[in-house]
């Protein structure tokens, strides 16, 4: 027992205590995590232009609270100009969704509930009903009349002293005009008993909202104070390891550092371009809505692969009600777009040194997405990088 506490085992016990506290903490407070993550997130994209700022003879602080001015203007700006086109093409996206529905409900639902009586999986039409009545009355040699009730015929009482007779719908059988008029009264009625909880959730928007300014302040200080004492955060990490080893802890950083400039600025600067070349393109074909659509496939552009695909369903189901031939140019043009990407702006942004096999990329997002939703899914890759430039320095050294 002495033994296992002798100097040369203290070091590696207390850290290995330190990394498995540190490790339960991170999955006890994983869900109020996320700002300190994005805060070196985004402390890692903006070190570079604060560097640059430096070098003319800024101080530090100062620089920061420029790039801070810089970023956020231009973020600002952006959405200044962009938000009343983008909120125009969504009030019509909206408009033209509801249109749809009054069409499907009078010409695309009559349609297809044809086709469905025709396959005998519908009510009868009409003339089937003629030349098969529900109902016969015939004379009695007594002077009665004797009423036979066909299966197709049910009777309901209405009051004391009525009846209904209706028509029964045949069972195993599809209305479609039924189930959308069903459908239709269920959501009103859905509104009118959940009023109050409508409300509640209105609530639950204000305060999301109030929340995620006061996340995204504690974001942007933590942010800088990382910047701000960089060197110290870096000296303390190389406090950790042995004299004789730091040079293998700064060749370790400097692969990890390569890696992430990779996946992290460089496929933040693809997002741009790629948005830029999906902007142009559908524009050009004139599809509808082509801003809102041009700034999805932006955003998920973050996303690696899957992205791509998720950004482009919508934009071709769009294109296909304009026309055959838009939603063809659509579909070749994010093929072209993501060629471009993968052959010229990957290996001349990303560069050598953040390449990662895309079986790992696809296992990174599946898992992150798996385990923590979103936020897993944007962090997956670099979280693979650094594991990646870990396994590799290790490898090399033994």
């Amino acid at each position: 027992m002495s033994a296992l506490f002798a100097p040369k085992w203290r070091k590696p016990i207390l850290y290995g205590l330190t990394g498995a506290i540190l490790l339960l903490v991170i999955v006890v407070a994983h869900e109020v995590m996320t700002p300190f993550v994005m805060a070196l997130v985004l402390a890692y994209v903006l070190t570079p232009a604060v560097s640059f700022v430096e070098r003319a003879r800024v101080p530090r602080g100062w620089a920061i609270v420029l790039v801070y001015v810089v970023v956020l203007g231009s973020l600002g700006l952006f959405v200044r100009l962009a938000a009343p086109r983008v909120g125009q093409e969504l009030g019509n996206l909206g408009r033209e969704m509801r249109h749809n529905a009054a069409v499907a409900r009078s010409e695309w639902i009559p349609v297809a509930q044809k086709r469905l009586t025709d396959l005998g999986l519908a009510g009868h039409d009409p003339e089937e009903h003629e030349r098969a009545p529900a109902i016969v009355v015939k004379p009695r040699a007594d002077g009665s009349y004797a009423v036979d009730v066909g299966r197709g015929v049910v009777i309901e009482p209405k009051g004391q002293d009525s009846w209904i007779i209706a028509p029964r719908e045949p069972e195993g059988r599809v209305d479609l005009a039924h189930l959308a008029d069903e459908a239709i009264a269920k959501s009103f009625a859905y509104v009118h008993a959940n009023a109050v909880d409508l409300l509640k959730f209105g609530g639950n928007l204000v305060a999301s909202s109030v929340r995620a300014i006061f996340l995204g302040g504690l974001m942007l200080m933590v942010s800088a104070y990382l910047i701000l004492t960089r060197e110290k955060i870096l000296a303390f990490l190389a406090s950790l390891v042995r004299p004789e080893s730091r040079a293998s802890f700064g060749e370790l950083l400097a692969r990890i550092d390569s890696g992430l400039a990779g996946v992290v600025r460089g496929q933040l600067l693809i997002c741009v371009i790629n948005g830029g070349l999906t902007a142009v393109g559908f524009a050009l074909v004139g599809l509808k809505y082509w801003p809102v659509l041009a700034l999805f496939a932006t955003v998920l552009s973050l996303i690696p692969i899957f992205g791509v695909i998720i950004s482009s369903v919508p934009a071709v189901a769009i294109g296909l009600t304009q026309n055959v031939g838009t939603a063809l140019f659509v579909f070749a043009w994010i093929v072209v777009v993501h060629q471009i990407e993968a052959n010229l702006l990957n290996p001349k942004i990303m560069g050598d040194a953040a390449k990662i096999h895309p079986v790992l990329v696809i296992f990174a997002l599946v898992v992150g997405e798996q385990l923590f939703q979103t936020k897993g899914a944007l962090l997956a890759v670099p979280v693979m990088s650094i594991a990646q430039s870990v396994f590799l320095h290790f490898k090399e050294k033994t």
